[in-house]
């Protein structure tokens, strides 16, 4: 049965299906030996699909890892400045996987990594409103900056949803807080913090929807469990 290339490369874990779209875009892909355009239509079981002249790979059994990203790291594989992407610290885990969603270069902790592309798309769609937690060291602190960081604000044009707030401690004008959103906008937390008055000294992802980083090391990654993966299911 054909099905978009797009849809293909995502379920082969190629990239995710927004990439994927964007290698169409740029004529990175060829169907039997032909460049392909945006929304064209193929059989994955009986049709040559190549990137960069490289055939896809075969249907894979799907993996989902948890990476405790460390600083230093992007999560584009494909950095315009050659800097080092998050893919280079799981390059054991014995099959080409992806990173779901963004975590800033500064940012460090929980990052998931997959090669099934549908599994990735729900997690980051909106429509999930898949929380993500975050624990932020900043400095700035005030009560009234405190209250400004829980109110919606516009970002890039869009109203984001009014985060969940707790403050883990302060002192003077220092504070550690945890913070809870689910809309996954550039750097997000940092620029709401900023709004608020705060700078951003530390940010920690520290939990995506019911997964918790926990004590996993910095650094290091692991499979998920059978009973994570069903808790994750959207």
């Amino acid at each position: 049965m054909k099905e978009r290339i797009q849809k293909i490369l995502s379920q082969r874990g190629v990239a995710s299906r927004r990439q994927a779209e964007q290698m169409i875009q740029q004529g990175r892909v060829t169907c039997n030996g032909q460049t392909c355009t945006l929304g064209q239509l193929a059989d994955p079981q009986s049709d040559l699909l190549q990137v960069d002249g490289i055939q896809i790979p075969s249907a894979a059994e799907h993996v989902y890892i948890m990476l405790h990203k460390p600083k230093g790291y992007v999560t584009t594989l494909s950095d315009e400045h050659g800097r080092k992407d998050v893919t280079c610290l799981v390059r054991d885990c014995g099959t080409r996987v992806y990173p779901v969603g963004r975590l800033d270069m500064d940012s460090e902790g929980l990052l998931l990594l997959t090669n099934d592309g549908e599994f990735a798309n729900k997690m980051m769609h909106p429509s999930h409103e898949v929380e993500k937690q975050y624990q932020v060291d900043v400095c700035g602190y005030t009560p009234e900056g405190l209250e400004r960081l829980k109110k919606p604000i516009k970002l890039d044009g869009y109203l984001i949803a009014p985060p969940k707030i707790s403050v883990l401690q302060a002192s003077l004008d220092r504070a550690t807080i945890l913070i809870t959103i689910h809309e996954g906008r550039n750097r997000q937390v940092r620029r709401m913090c900023a709004r608020a008055g705060m700078k951003v000294k530390r940010l920690i992802r520290v939990a995506e929807g019911t997964l918790k980083l926990g004590t996993l090391p910095v650094g290091k990654w692991r499979y998920l469990t059978q009973n994570e993966y069903k808790e994750l299911q959207l």
